[in-house]
């Protein structure tokens, strides 16, 4: 029988580490008792128990609507960004510019959360808006970190589109802006999905900037999660992170198959075409 090799166990090893904790979580959330590191019996009342607590049902509403109002501005903000950096190349500030867009992904979070705090404050004084904190203050938040990360991924697909095809069609007569949406826009769709989701993803899981920019009347799902620990683990928080695991691997699951599916019909349709 041969022997595994180093680079198979560190792999093994490296996904024991990355899963196992959560393979633990599953399991004890369906423990019967109060503590949730006693296992006392198989049991789904914590599931029942969570869909009965209001506050943390808000919290979720509360996060995915900001998560997507945030995700789909970045994309617009970052997009643009993105576009100015690689197709502008000569352009006074540019540098500056660039610096300004990255600077949010090496920031750290208490810094941002704090400038961001104090521009709301200052801005109340001033203008009288906003008059206090909540979701639409979460969502600037959101949307202004966020966009670093968009402009990131669009700016690198953007250097590998070959130009000739968008001067092609400013040649035969096509305006820029018609240009980019029917012929950047379609290529870089890759990347502006996988920003989407990476900004997506980083707003539903902010916990630092959005207790600094929050209000009483706005609590995202990180900030309910975390108040809840820190007064005791409580066995619903097992059963809210199975379903959040489980709608991940459901919908990563569903974007492979479908996936493999179209793939599988190109190549179908491409051998009928040989064939004939």
């Amino acid at each position: 029988m041969k022997k595994p090799s180093f680079t198979t166990l560190m792999l093994i090893a490296g996904l024991l580490f990355l899963y196992l904790p959560m393979a633990i979580l599953m399991f004890y959330s369906f423990n019967s008792s109060r503590l949730v590191t006693v296992w006392a019996g198989f049991s789904g009342r914590w599931y029942i128990e969570l869909f009965r607590d209001r506050q943390i049902l808000g919290a979720v509403w509360t996060s995915l609507r900001i998560a997507f109002f945030s995700a789909t501005m970045a994309v617009c903000l970052g997009t643009m960004a993105a576009f100015v950096m690689t197709r502008f190349t000569r352009f006074r500030g540019k540098t500056a510019l660039s610096s300004m867009v990255t600077a949010p992904l090496v920031m750290p979070e208490v810094i941002t959360g704090l400038s961001l705090l104090l521009l709301f404050v200052h801005m109340a004084q001033m203008i009288g808006w906003p008059t206090d904190r909540g979701m639409v203050t979460i969502w600037i938040a959101h949307t202004t970190f966020c966009s670093a990360y968009v402009a990131v991924v669009v700016a690198s697909r953007l250097r590998e589109v070959d130009l000739s095809i968008e001067e092609a069609a400013l040649d035969l007569g096509s305006p820029p802006l018609k240009t980019f949406f029917q012929i950047t826009l379609p290529m870089i769709a890759p990347a502006l999905a996988a920003g989407w989701l990476l900004a997506f993803t980083l707003s539903l899981d902010d916990l630092v900037i959005a207790s600094f920019v929050s209000g009483p009347g706005a609590s995202t799902l990180p900030m309910v999660v975390f108040s809840s620990v820190r007064m005791g683990v409580s066995p619903k928080i097992n059963a809210l992170a199975t379903l959040i695991i489980l709608t991940v691997s459901l919908a990563t699951f569903l974007a492979w198959y479908f996936m493999r599916r179209s793939e599988n019909k190109r190549r179908m349709a491409m051998a009928q075409q040989d064939a004939h």
